[in-house]
């Protein structure tokens, strides 16, 4: 079997970097959270609505 060349480059990381992609996982979080908390209370109060 024929070997494959392989090539790594490696790269500078910086720790704004590393911060702003936990920044922007952050943010995607809360916005998600914040979207999951309202449909939940809109479920909850239909449901009241019409079975309560």
């Amino acid at each position: 079997m024929a070997e494959q060349p392989m090539s790594i480059e490696m790269v500078e990381v910086k720790a704004e970097d590393i911060m702003g992609e936990r920044r922007d996982m952050f943010d995607g979080f809360i916005t998600a959270t914040k979207w999951g908390i309202g449909a939940t209370v809109v479920l909850l109060v239909a449901i009241y609505l019409f079975f309560g």
